[in-house]
């Protein structure tokens, strides 16, 4: 059974989001960018998280995402983060405010 799930937040024609979860909480974050034969990807991950697990963790996006589109390619180059979630940030007006960049979670 698969450790990491993930929920797609936006996808574009060259271009897709997913929060990654484990369980049911969010442990990071993924940005993938198709550009002809070559993939981008932008794995953002928590502190939490072992060498271990970020491997297991990209063996699964490439298993579960990469290999699903259908696109040939010929690289793939995921850029990997680990750090600590500082919150979500828009410039969506939710109450009021003052319409700069407020944190929403």
């Amino acid at each position: 059974m698969a450790r990491f799930y993930f929920e797609r937040e936006a996808r574009t024609p060259f271009s897709e989001c997913y929060t990654i979860l484990e369980e049911e909480s969010a442990v990071g974050r993924l940005d993938i960018h198709f550009a002809d034969s070559v993939i981008h990807a932008t794995l953002n991950v928590g502190e939490s998280l072992t060498s271990d697990g970020i491997q297991e963790l990209i063996d699964t996006v490439d298993e579960e995402l990469l290999d699903s589109v259908g696109i040939a390619r010929q690289e793939i180059i995921i850029h990997v983060h680990q750090g600590r979630d500082l919150g979500v940030f828009s410039t969506r007006d939710f109450e009021g405010g003052n319409g700069g960049y407020e944190q929403i979670s």
